[in-house]
């Protein structure tokens, strides 16, 4: 099993950039613990751990939109990774964009540079 310092995090969470693997675009940022980076490496597919829901999360679970990992680099620090994925369905961010990192500081605003790729209201409900 290949070792992260997760001591590095009080919380035993470490940062994980996930892009895409042809591109290179970031698509999100989310953490992981031993728990989701052990399941990470035996499925090929990426999970994290999610901190609003406090439990391990398959990335597409709920959407059908999972990314499967095409390389992983670990930093020098051994405390970050970076998921390089497939990301199937299109979208990686739960509001619908391809990326999470859909708007651009222009000024003292924001402005939305991404398209929607799918609404969360008919993939998530409510």
């Amino acid at each position: 099993m290949i070792e992260l310092d997760f001591a590095k995090s009080d919380q035993g969470l470490l940062p994980a950039i996930v892009q895409d693997a042809v591109s290179g675009e970031v698509l999100m940022l989310a953490y992981i613990n031993r728990e989701s980076w052990q399941k990470t490496l035996e499925t090929g597919k990426a999970h994290f751990w999610s901190r609003s829901r406090n439990k391990l999360w398959l990335k597409g679970e709920s959407s059908g939109h999972v990314q499967l990992i095409r390389e992983i680099l670990v930093d020098c620090d051994q405390d970050t990774v970076v998921f390089k994925v497939e990301q199937l369905g299109g979208a990686a961010c739960h509001k619908g964009y391809r990326s999470c990192f859909f708007r651009r500081v222009e000024g003292d605003g924001m402005v939305v540079t991404g398209e929607r790729v799918f609404d969360p209201a008919e993939v998530y409900g409510g």
